[in-house]
């Protein structure tokens, strides 16, 4: 089966298809981690995008539905140099892309496409399965909205407050597109969480009488979060408030900084970032956008920067109780570094 991937500059590969015939467009990411691909493919913070992966072999250990972040495949399409069709274990990926009608294309060259992504910035593409049309591929990439523009965040989040009963402390979440290990970070402690959509006013929240306010990960441009935003404004000084990834812009927002779209994101389990006493840790990461450190108001202390680029990877206001982080500590399969320091930081920080 045919397949082609065009790019908004121009510039389109053909290769072959897998999953079903049809054709999404969204913006062109890479990743660069070399396991858990499941994990990636299903991140709500994926969505409105097609993922493309740097490890050259994709799929060689089948699907395994236990590590799924979301209930589906959020991407919106798959990229890979080579895609294993034999795996370890089954399904194979391309056995599960038809069942489940998604997009896949393979034997294209992930490394030249990731140079160019990585010296252009992170572009619109389009991904036609069943067809090997460059021109309609490159139409369709040019007409694709951008990720900035689209509100993907009412597609991933609840639809309605869910309760997971714990004998611990009570914590809101307002869930963006929540991974399902953040969950689990979270209830090993013993937490009992109530699960919020994106737009739920404080008022419902109130109604569960929590004593934090965790703000999940998430897709598109933190703006968009208008409803986590008020609420994290509302309870900042009243309850402690903790982010990840998404969270941590949507704090910084509330603070009345400013994020920025990234030339080409943070994706991957190799990110490497400093804390502020000079230990490094291992990440693994999946964001666009960035929260810039030198808008942040007095009182607010950076506490871990990307050693790459030295952009903002977490930060803290004491006064506030307000503890963030860019990075995913919960990340599965890994590394977990940082799973137990900030999870634990978190929990102790609830009184």
């Amino acid at each position: 089966m045919k397949a082609v991937l065009g790019l908004e500059d121009g510039e389109f590969v053909v290769g072959e298809g897998f999953g079903v015939e049809g054709s999404c467009s969204g913006e062109l990411v890479f990743s660069t981690q070399m396991t858990g691909y499941m994990e990636a493919l299903t991140d709500p913070s994926y969505a409105g995008q097609l993922l493309m992966f740097t490890y050259p072999l994709i799929g060689n250990y089948g699907v395994d539905h236990d590590n799924f972040q979301g209930p589906e495949v959020c991407a919106l399409g798959c990229i890979t140099r080579e895609v294993c069709t034999h795996p370890a274990s089954l399904p194979s990926l391309p056995d599960y892309f038809e069942e489940h009608n998604l997009f896949g294309i393979t034997g294209v060259d992930t490394r030249k496409l990731t140079i160019k992504t990585r010296e252009h910035g992170t572009m619109r593409a389009a991904l036609i399965v069943g067809s090997d049309d460059g021109e309609e591929a490159v139409r369709m990439a040019r007409a694709a909205p951008d990720i900035a523009a689209t509100d993907l965040i009412p597609q991933v989040s609840c639809d309605e407050l869910l309760h997971l009963p714990g004998k611990g402390k009570r914590i809101a979440i307002m869930d963006l597109g929540i991974k399902k290990n953040m969950v689990i970070s979270l209830a090993r402690r013993g937490a009992d969480l109530y699960l919020f959509p994106h737009d739920a006013t404080p008022a419902e929240i109130d109604a569960c009488e929590p004593e934090a306010l965790f703000i999940s990960n998430g897709p598109g441009d933190p703006q968009r979060a208008t409803g986590a935003i008020n609420a994290v404004k509302h309870y900042l000084g009243d309850l402690p408030v903790f982010g990840i990834c998404m969270g941590n812009q949507v704090a910084a927002l509330a603070l009345g900084g400013e994020t920025y779209k990234m030339k080409f994101g943070h994706r991957g389990s190799n990110q490497p970032v400093r804390h502020m006493d000079g230990q490094i840790y291992i990440t693994t990461q999946n964001h666009g956008f960035a929260v810039d450190a030198g808008t942040l108001p007095e009182g607010c202390q950076v506490v871990y920067e990307n050693v790459n680029d030295g952009s903002l990877e977490g930060f803290c206001d004491e006064d506030l109780n307000l503890f963030c982080v860019q990075f995913h500590p919960e990340a599965h399969g890994g590394p977990h570094d940082t799973e137990r320091p900030i999870f634990d930081l978190m929990y102790r920080r609830i009184v």
